[in-house]
């Protein structure tokens, strides 16, 4: 039976709090996350109506505060195919954001990159965000005009230009501390909103989730949550060198073969120890929490599961 507690994440949560905040119950923010607030509030709804006081979404809280629903429904997320759960998982970490708030994750120049969007984070600096943007003015030019109103012929000739130029027009747009200014910080934000974009996001993404498959094959792992693990390794790291690999495939000969989870750790903590020392430990952090299926990562508590559907069930695609 479907429930929801502290850290699920989605739009059911999202219903919950617009729910509790119409009740004046829930003053924090609708925004998909169910953390301390969203759990207080629902204690309070529970003991004004003489329910069992646990903080926990079940069936008997869901059928009070939506009486007209019927039966607690199951997260969306769970019932989406398993590239789109991955690419979920990472956007999440990439950005801090749950779907579908992570589409339109964005981020200034911090890291020289001039400006990251997406759930992926694509960018200007390495030229990976260009393609996406393009494919947009491609494929749904009204849309896009319609969005970005009077800035339309600005947008679509940064787009154009040579990438020193869009770095340079992109970084002048951002204050002190690399956020962006309005309107731009606005426009991009609902672009990331749009089905259309997100549908591209995804279409983009296709190629890591490829890639997740072929490494899983290449190590001999089977289950959602290695293809899930090898999908962060891409997006954050990148590769898995030689040197490091020769090293996961010496310690997998100590490990059953059956012993998926304990395998993922091993990859958890090779691919860790070869990170730049700064991000090190941001790094084990993440791969960790895949492998062994729960953990916290930039203060956020997950749980593979039960957010994400992602198990060590053999992944079908």
């Amino acid at each position: 039976m479907p429930f929801y507690r502290r850290g699920s994440l989605g739009e059911e949560v999202r219903l919950i709090q617009e729910k509790l905040k119409g009740l004046g119950l829930y003053p924090g923010p609708v925004d998909g996350v169910f953390g301390g607030g969203t759990e207080a509030a629902v204690r309070g709804f529970q003991r004004q109506q003489g329910l069992e006081v646990d903080g926990i979404v079940g069936p008997d809280t869901w059928k009070r505060l939506f009486p007209q629903q019927g039966e607690i429904p199951p997260p969306q997320l769970l019932t989406r195919d398993l590239d789109y759960r991955c690419l979920a998982l990472t956007g999440s970490f990439e950005t801090g954001l749950p779907v579908p708030d992570c589409f339109a994750g964005l981020t200034g120049d911090f890291d020289g990159q001039g400006m990251s969007f997406g759930a992926l984070q694509w960018n200007f600096g390495q030229g990976s965000l260009q393609p996406l943007l393009d494919a947009m003015a491609r494929r749904h030019p009204a849309v896009l005009q319609d969005l970005f109103g009077e800035y339309h012929q600005e947008f679509l000739a940064v787009l154009k230009a040579e990438r020193a130029e869009q770095l340079d027009w992109v970084r002048a747009l951002q204050d002190a501390k690399f956020r962006l200014r309005e309107p731009w910080r606005g426009l991009f934000r609902t672009l990331g909103r749009r089905p259309e974009f997100q549908a591209i996001q995804l279409e983009f993404a296709q190629k890591i989730f490829r890639t997740a498959l072929a490494w899983c094959a290449d190590y001999g792992l089977k289950s959602e949550r290695a293809v899930a693990l090898m999908y962060d390794i891409r997006v954050q790291n990148g590769s898995i060198s030689e040197t490091v690999k020769a090293k996961i495939m010496r310690d997998f000969k100590h490990i059953p073969q059956e012993d998926e989870a304990a395998r993922l750790r091993v990859i958890a903590n090779r691919r860790a120890e070869a990170a730049n020392p700064t991000w090190r430990e941001d790094v084990r952090a993440r791969k960790l929490t895949i492998a062994e299926g729960e953990g916290r990562v930039h203060g956020r508590c997950y749980h593979l599961a039960e957010q994400y559907g992602l198990r060590l069930a053999p992944a079908v695609v």
